[in-house]
């Protein structure tokens, strides 16, 4: 930014001196020119005095010119050419300095009936002044061009310093430093975002303090009710009736499964820099996922199935993906029809032409309707009756990890969950199938 400034402020600084120095330069070389010619002028005037007066003498009525005066006023390397009137009404020549004058500068002035002047001098002198005069206006313009360079470059950190500090805050409050800065800068635009980044600060501290407090006492809820729901899952696991135990251990597996979910989900909410450093391995993730929900699709007599390669893995957190997975199969579910399928599979970003996972969920029902899907993913809204909450969250779950969830196709319905790639794929496919026959 420091850079940008300063180049845009020297390019303006530099433009504004071509505009102004190049007329300066011409008047210069003008001016120059216009006070030799003056001078000249003057000298004639002189000249003129001097042969005006000797008319009526004896020597101009007898022909003769006395030029010594005006050899006096003739600048050296010029000359002067005379032309008087004689007694016997002819014209008469006298020249005083050179013969010849190479690419002269010339000046006349005429004497009526009396005659006329012409002086003529060597450039050499004028161009010399000229050029010193440009060299003086030159200077000039490079001294002004530096001294804009300098007012630019401390122009230029007086504002790039304070607005890369605001930058800094901005980034440390996007990754959770809530602290408030004190320093101010004296540009009040910059000390205006100051103070509304210090209010947000506090803003969003106090928020995240309630939310967290929120899921801590919602998750103890959770833990309380599950712990109930396992004592009475106890109790029917030893039954007498083995249909009745083998129930009551499937139930015990999935509320194992749910707690461990719902301490997944609380401890990433309260520690946003957790990062699973190692890939998650897509297709095992999913695989313990479709069987959870391999009994109520054989409910339905419907089948889910996983189709993916070995080893595809991903940089995302294990329960996010589950929970996001999780809305798009229960959806499948509840108003899809057909085999539920999901597909797993590594493409190249057309953007940034990165490695992503795509975890595409399909079935083979009628779909989602024209006029309800621009709003499917919209917190709140429901095609179905429902409160319109599963498919947002999922694509918030999605988003946390840096992915985006997407409706690929309508008609059937085709949800696909993109997430950073972790890992290169190896060969080979694997896939995995559930539940019944499909009707």
């Amino acid at each position: 930014m420091n850079r940008r400034i300063l180049l845009s402020t020297v390019a303006v600084v530099v433009v504004v001196a071509m505009l102004l120095g190049v007329p300066l330069l011409l008047s210069a070389w003008r001016i120059v020119e216009e006070f030799t010619r003056e001078d000249m002028k003057v000298r004639l005037d002189q000249m003129a005095t001097e042969v005006l007066s000797q008319q009526g003498q004896e020597g101009l009525i007898q022909g003769r010119l006395d030029t010594e005066p005006l050899r006096l006023v003739v600048p050296p390397g010029g000359r002067l050419e005379v032309i008087y009137p004689t007694p016997l009404d002819s014209a008469s020549r006298a020249s005083v300095g050179e013969q010849f004058v190479e690419q002269a500068i010339v000046e006349s002035l005429s004497l009526g009936v009396s005659g006329s002047l012409r002086l003529e001098i060597p450039p050499d002198e004028m161009r010399a002044a000229q050029w010193q005069a440009i060299a003086v206006v030159g200077g000039l313009l490079i001294l002004s061009i530096g001294a804009g360079s300098v007012v630019a470059q401390l122009t230029a950190r007086r504002l790039s310093d304070p607005l890369s500090d605001v930058a800094a805050r901005a980034a440390r409050l996007g990754a959770g430093d809530f602290r408030p800065d004190p320093r101010r800068h004296g540009i009040p635009e910059l000390d205006r975002v100051s103070e509304v980044l210090d209010a947000a600060s506090v803003e969003i501290a106090e928020r995240l303090q309630r939310e967290r407090t929120l899921v801590g006492d919602v998750s103890h809820q959770l833990r309380s009710r599950l712990t109930a729901i396992r004592l009475r899952l106890d109790e029917l696991a030893e039954h007498h009736d083995s249909y009745v135990v083998a129930e009551a251990t499937e139930a015990l597996g999935q509320v194992d499964r749910l707690s461990q979910a719902v301490d997944d989900l609380v401890r990433a909410s309260r520690d946003h820099s957790l990062d699973d450093s190692a890939p998650l391995e897509v297709v095992d993730e999913l695989g313990k996922l479709v069987s959870d929900w391999s009994a109520p699709f054989q409910k339905e007599r419907r089948r889910v199935t996983l189709e993916g390669s070995p080893g595809v893995t991903a940089r995302a957190t294990a329960s996010r993906l589950r929970e996001a997975v999780s809305v798009l199969i229960d959806n499948s579910l509840r108003y899809g029809a057909g085999t539920c399928t999901i597909r797993v599979r590594n493409v190249r970003s057309s953007g940034d032409r990165r490695e992503m996972v795509v975890v595409e969920v399909a079935d083979e029902g009628q779909g989602i309707p024209d006029d309800i899907a621009p709003r499917i993913f919209e917190r709140g809204f429901s095609g179905g009756g429902s409160s319109g909450v599963g498919l947002a969250l999922a694509r918030a779950l999605v988003e946390a990890d840096g992915g985006r969830m997407e409706l690929q196709q309508r008609k059937p319905a085709v949800f696909a969950l993109f997430v950073e790639s972790g890992a290169e794929q190896r060969r080979g496919r694997v896939v995995h199938s559930t539940g019944g026959e499909p009707r």
